[in-house]
């Protein structure tokens, strides 16, 4: 059984191939919003899917695991990947702010300097499941790296639809994260507090998405592609000094080459 829970740009699939390999490209346009506190937006302008799935082995864009349950209707793996959380430190700004001690009388403008974070290695385990109802899947990973000493659990479903050329795949899903994951990413360091940004420890927290992929199917090979996602992050991340907004929104659309 194949993996089925995309990451936000996957091309969806088309019919099965024999070949243990997936490879696709889609060229166009497509943003995600960064949350943090003087940003920039993170552009996409290429999508790669690049995938291996073996008889117990696999690839799939940048997580790598191994299966050891296959029924046929449920799959259990385990598996290691990168925490995705480091990619909204890479485009911080060093900004100033006018910091007033009672409202009306501004002092000097002072320096913002959001803190930066490592990537973490994790592994855990993944139970997934589908059938016609759609697909459901289960994780846990804890970061095994020592960066931030956290655990997530996550759960996802969705169903895919297809008609003629058309097919859409909605999802929703949830991840717990712990406290120390939380904190390692959205919470401010004594050393790292300033008068403008305070020092903040954060706890754990629940994160809330939906993602849409749709796609109309000129061929076998070629497609047009669109892809959205929101992500309402967990207050305890939202209230950090750290983050300007709850809310993170992804889209792209463009033309897609399945090989």
């Amino acid at each position: 059984m194949r993996r089925l829970v995309p990451c936000l740009l996957l091309l969806p699939l088309f019919a099965a191939a024999e070949s243990p390999w997936r490879l696709g490209v889609a060229m166009g346009y497509g943003e995600r919003s960064n949350p943090l506190l003087n940003v920039d937006d993170i552009p996409i302008a290429v999508d790669l899917d690049i995938a291996y799935f073996g008889e117990r082995f696999f690839f799939d864009n940048g997580d790598v695991g191994l299966t050891f349950v296959d029924t046929g209707l449920v799959t259990a793996s385990v598996m290691a990947r990168l925490r995705s959380d480091r990619v909204f430190f890479g485009r911080t700004n060093t900004r100033f702010v006018n910091v007033g001690t009672t409202g009306q009388v501004l002092e000097a403008p002072v320096e913002v300097i959001v803190p930066d974070r490592d990537y973490a290695a994790e592994a855990g385990f993944e139970l997934l499941s589908d059938g016609r109802w759609g697909f459901l899947q289960a994780s846990a990973f804890h970061d095994v790296s020592a960066t931030h000493g956290g655990y997530e659990l996550d759960l996802d479903y969705g169903v895919g639809f297809r008609a003629g050329a058309w097919y859409l795949r909605p999802s929703v899903g949830a991840s717990y994260k712990s406290a120390e994951l939380n904190d390692y990413y959205w919470g401010v360091r004594p050393g790292e507090a300033s008068a403008a940004l305070p020092a903040y420890d954060a706890g754990a927290g629940i994160n809330l998405r939906a993602r849409l992929s749709a796609s109309y199917h000129f061929s076998r090979n070629w497609m047009l592609t669109f892809s959205a996602e929101y992500e309402r992050l967990n207050d305890e991340a939202a209230d950090s000094p750290i983050v300007s907004e709850q809310a993170v929104i992804g889209y792209f659309a463009g033309v897609g080459y399945r090989f």
